[in-house]
């Protein structure tokens, strides 16, 4: 990956200590902590549009999840070790290296699953909360009917029993993620993305074990992730520090059933202090409107 562009100038990198054996991060900037957790299928640097200017106000934290980018890919069968919940222990364990005990976080897709855990699993180490294009994985199953299960199909086949979804995958591994990418976007083609990052995507997509990693990620959400919130739910386990949820126009969380709840009505049912808004754009907001999303999160920071 030596020939993989830097995207991050300026940026120190850092291996971290995690459960999951090691995490990657960057980091630059001197003020309150925050940190950038990426989605399904991306890696840390989905950020590079917005994290220089973040990195002005902020100490900013980029890193990979385990089993994505250049962190470690632990072994797993059943997505015991991809739950959101161990995810945000690698987390919390990757900010103890760094003296950090309070900071904020924003997480697009799977990256904002991990930060609203964060937020129910470890109260008083997050200030606030920025979730980007998703719902609660629990409101996700319960309105899976025919439609949305055809909106997003991905959920239903990653999480199927191995191998079936990594072979299919790993015959034409580029291809896919192109596909994904593509087809997640307001414009439907790949154009939001910079080449640099596709190039990094692809690196990372291409190695079996991340592959896996990703499916596992997706086992875990059918099941294990799916009864933690439940359970939360059940116990009045709310999110209680400042919460804001984005979403894009023609985004996944934008396309539920008819007669859904809004996505910003969903996350009210999860915290006590929340706001949010449609960006214009598709899944990707950071690379698709990278101004408005930044303005958003300007704001709400």
């Amino acid at each position: 990956m030596a020939d993989l562009a830097d995207l991050f100038p300026g940026f120190a990198s850092h291996w971290l200590d995690a459960p999951c054996g090691r995490i990657f991060g960057r980091s630059k900037g001197q003020g309150a902590p925050l940190v950038l957790l990426h989605g399904y299928p991306q890696t840390h640097v989905m950020w590079h549009k917005i994290a220089a200017q973040l990195a002005e106000k902020f100490r900013v934290i980029v890193l990979d999840l385990r089993g994505y980018g250049w962190s470690s890919a632990p072994a797993s069968q059943k997505g015991e070790g991809y739950t959101k919940r161990v995810m945000a222990e690698d987390i919390i364990a990757a900010l103890d290296q760094l003296g950090i005990a309070r900071f904020s976080v924003v997480g697009h897709d799977r990256g904002g699953r991990v930060g609203y855990r964060l937020a129910l699993d470890h109260k008083g180490r997050v200030d606030k909360l920025a979730v980007v294009d998703i719902v609660p994985t629990y409101e996700m199953w319960a309105r899976m009917d025919a439609a949305r299960a055809m909106q997003a199909y991905h959920w239903l086949f990653l999480a199927q029993p191995e191998p079936m979804p990594e072979n299919l995958i790993g015959k034409s591994p580029t291809e896919y993620l192109d596909h994904t990418l593509a087809s997640w976007t307001a414009s439907g083609d790949l154009k939001s993305f910079d080449p640099r990052a596709l190039n990094h995507y692809r690196a990372s997509f291409n190695d079996p074990t991340r592959i896996h990693a990703a499916c596992e990620d997706y086992r875990a959400g059918a099941t294990l992730d799916h009864d933690y919130d439940a359970k939360d739910l059940a116990a009045g386990n709310k999110i209680i520090v400042p919460l804001l949820a984005l979403w894009g126009e023609t985004g996944i969380a934008a396309k539920a059933p008819q007669g859904t709840p809004s996505p910003l009505d969903l996350w009210r049912k999860w915290g006590t202090q929340v706001q949010g808004t449609a960006l214009k754009g598709g899944h990707f907001l950071p690379e698709e409107n990278p101004d408005a999303t930044l303005e958003a999160l300007m704001g709400f920071l």
